[in-house]
Protein backbone atom coordinates (compact mmCIF):
# COMPACT_ATOMS: atom_id res chain seq x y z
CA UNK A 1 0.00 0.00 0.00
CA UNK A 2 2.90 2.37 0.68
CA UNK A 3 4.16 1.99 -2.92
CA UNK A 4 0.67 2.88 -4.19
CA UNK A 5 0.60 6.02 -2.09
CA UNK A 6 4.09 7.06 -3.22
CA UNK A 7 3.16 6.58 -6.89
CA UNK A 8 -0.16 8.41 -6.50
CA UNK A 9 1.52 11.34 -4.73
CA UNK A 10 4.26 11.48 -7.37
CA UNK A 11 1.74 11.51 -10.20
CA UNK A 12 -0.40 14.11 -8.43
CA UNK A 13 2.62 16.35 -7.96
CA UNK A 14 3.39 16.11 -11.69
CA UNK A 15 -0.14 17.27 -12.52
CA UNK A 16 0.03 20.06 -9.97
CA UNK A 17 3.33 21.22 -11.46
CA UNK A 18 1.64 21.11 -14.88
CA UNK A 19 -1.08 23.37 -13.51
CA UNK A 20 1.61 25.62 -12.04
CA UNK A 21 3.33 25.87 -15.41
CA UNK A 22 0.03 26.86 -16.98
CA UNK A 23 -0.42 29.58 -14.35
CA UNK A 24 3.14 30.84 -14.97
CA UNK A 25 2.24 31.12 -18.66
CA UNK A 26 -0.69 33.37 -17.75
CA UNK A 27 1.43 35.52 -15.44
CA UNK A 28 4.16 35.81 -18.09
CA UNK A 29 1.58 37.27 -20.46
CA UNK A 30 1.56 34.44 -22.97
CA UNK A 31 -1.31 34.61 -25.41
CA UNK A 32 -4.10 32.13 -24.79
CA UNK A 33 -2.67 30.01 -27.59
CA UNK A 34 0.80 30.10 -26.00
CA UNK A 35 -0.73 29.29 -22.63
CA UNK A 36 -2.62 26.34 -24.11
CA UNK A 37 0.58 25.05 -25.72
CA UNK A 38 2.46 25.38 -22.42
CA UNK A 39 -0.36 23.55 -20.64
CA UNK A 40 -0.40 20.77 -23.22
CA UNK A 41 3.36 20.32 -22.91
CA UNK A 42 3.10 20.16 -19.12
CA UNK A 43 0.19 17.67 -19.24
CA UNK A 44 2.04 15.54 -21.82
CA UNK A 45 5.04 15.43 -19.51
CA UNK A 46 2.89 14.34 -16.58
CA UNK A 47 1.01 11.73 -18.63
CA UNK A 48 4.23 10.30 -20.07
CA UNK A 49 5.18 9.15 -16.56
CA UNK A 50 1.89 7.31 -16.05
CA UNK A 51 2.86 4.23 -18.10
CA UNK A 52 6.19 3.59 -16.37
CA UNK A 53 4.59 4.22 -12.97
CA UNK A 54 1.83 1.70 -13.62
CA UNK A 55 4.42 -0.73 -15.00
CA UNK A 56 6.57 -0.56 -11.88
CA UNK A 57 3.46 -0.71 -9.73
CA UNK A 58 2.25 -3.85 -11.47
CA UNK A 59 5.71 -5.42 -11.44
CA UNK A 60 6.12 -5.01 -7.70
CA UNK A 61 2.56 -5.70 -6.58
CA UNK A 62 1.82 -8.56 -8.98
CA UNK A 63 4.43 -10.55 -7.11
CA UNK A 64 2.23 -10.27 -4.05
CA UNK A 65 -1.32 -10.32 -5.43
CA UNK A 66 -3.09 -9.65 -8.75
CA UNK A 67 -6.00 -8.18 -6.77
CA UNK A 68 -3.64 -5.72 -5.08
CA UNK A 69 -2.37 -4.65 -8.51
CA UNK A 70 -5.94 -3.94 -9.66
CA UNK A 71 -6.69 -1.98 -6.48
CA UNK A 72 -3.48 0.03 -6.82
CA UNK A 73 -4.11 0.77 -10.51
CA UNK A 74 -7.66 1.83 -9.64
CA UNK A 75 -6.33 4.21 -6.97
CA UNK A 76 -3.84 5.74 -9.40
CA UNK A 77 -6.54 6.03 -12.10
CA UNK A 78 -8.87 7.82 -9.71
CA UNK A 79 -6.21 10.31 -8.64
CA UNK A 80 -5.16 10.99 -12.23
CA UNK A 81 -8.74 11.61 -13.38
CA UNK A 82 -9.47 14.11 -10.61
CA UNK A 83 -6.11 15.92 -10.84
CA UNK A 84 -5.96 16.07 -14.65
CA UNK A 85 -9.45 17.46 -15.29
CA UNK A 86 -8.85 21.07 -14.16
CA UNK A 87 -5.52 21.16 -16.01
CA UNK A 88 -7.11 19.87 -19.21
CA UNK A 89 -10.03 22.31 -18.92
CA UNK A 90 -7.56 25.19 -18.50
CA UNK A 91 -5.56 24.00 -21.50
CA UNK A 92 -8.76 23.96 -23.56
CA UNK A 93 -9.49 27.56 -22.56
CA UNK A 94 -12.08 27.15 -19.79
CA UNK A 95 -10.41 29.39 -17.19
CA UNK A 96 -11.40 31.09 -13.95
CA UNK A 97 -11.45 34.41 -15.83
CA UNK A 98 -13.80 33.08 -18.52
CA UNK A 99 -13.29 31.52 -21.92
CA UNK A 100 -9.85 32.33 -23.32
CA UNK A 101 -9.72 33.98 -26.75
CA UNK A 102 -8.59 31.86 -29.71
CA UNK A 103 -8.88 28.64 -27.72
CA UNK A 104 -10.75 25.40 -28.25
CA UNK A 105 -13.29 26.66 -25.70
CA UNK A 106 -13.85 29.81 -27.77
CA UNK A 107 -14.48 27.73 -30.88
CA UNK A 108 -16.91 25.51 -28.97
CA UNK A 109 -18.71 28.58 -27.62
CA UNK A 110 -18.97 30.05 -31.11
CA UNK A 111 -20.47 26.87 -32.55
CA UNK A 112 -22.93 26.59 -29.64
CA UNK A 113 -23.98 30.24 -29.97
CA UNK A 114 -24.55 29.93 -33.72
CA UNK A 115 -26.57 26.74 -33.22
CA UNK A 116 -28.74 28.40 -30.55
CA UNK A 117 -29.40 31.64 -32.39
CA UNK A 118 -26.79 33.80 -30.70
CA UNK A 119 -26.51 32.56 -27.12
CA UNK A 120 -25.10 29.58 -25.27
CA UNK A 121 -27.89 27.50 -23.75
CA UNK A 122 -27.88 27.04 -19.99
CA UNK A 123 -26.90 23.49 -19.09
CA UNK A 124 -25.16 22.88 -22.42
CA UNK A 125 -21.76 21.21 -22.64
CA UNK A 126 -20.00 24.57 -23.10
CA UNK A 127 -21.84 26.10 -20.13
CA UNK A 128 -21.07 23.10 -17.93
CA UNK A 129 -17.38 23.02 -18.86
CA UNK A 130 -17.07 26.76 -18.29
CA UNK A 131 -18.69 26.40 -14.89
CA UNK A 132 -16.19 23.64 -14.01
CA UNK A 133 -13.30 25.77 -15.31
CA UNK A 134 -14.40 28.87 -13.41
CA UNK A 135 -15.49 27.39 -10.08
CA UNK A 136 -13.56 24.13 -10.00
CA UNK A 137 -14.97 20.67 -9.51
CA UNK A 138 -17.85 20.05 -7.15
CA UNK A 139 -17.60 17.11 -4.76
CA UNK A 140 -20.03 15.07 -6.86
CA UNK A 141 -17.90 15.74 -9.96
CA UNK A 142 -14.77 14.64 -8.12
CA UNK A 143 -16.47 11.44 -6.97
CA UNK A 144 -17.77 10.72 -10.48
CA UNK A 145 -14.42 11.44 -12.16
CA UNK A 146 -12.53 9.49 -9.50
CA UNK A 147 -14.83 6.51 -9.95
CA UNK A 148 -14.50 6.60 -13.73
CA UNK A 149 -10.71 6.92 -13.48
CA UNK A 150 -10.57 4.07 -10.99
CA UNK A 151 -12.61 1.88 -13.33
CA UNK A 152 -10.33 2.66 -16.27
CA UNK A 153 -7.24 2.05 -14.12
CA UNK A 154 -8.57 -1.30 -12.95
CA UNK A 155 -9.46 -2.35 -16.49
CA UNK A 156 -6.04 -1.38 -17.83
CA UNK A 157 -4.19 -3.22 -15.04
Amino acid sequence: MVLTQVLAVSLSSKFLSAAGLAQVGKVAGLSSLGNAVASRVAVSSALSTLGPMLGSLQGSILLVSPVAAKVAAAAVGGVVAVQATPVILGAMGFTTAGIAASSIAAKMMSVAAIANGGGVASGSLVATLQSMGAAGLALTSKVTLGSAGALVGAILA
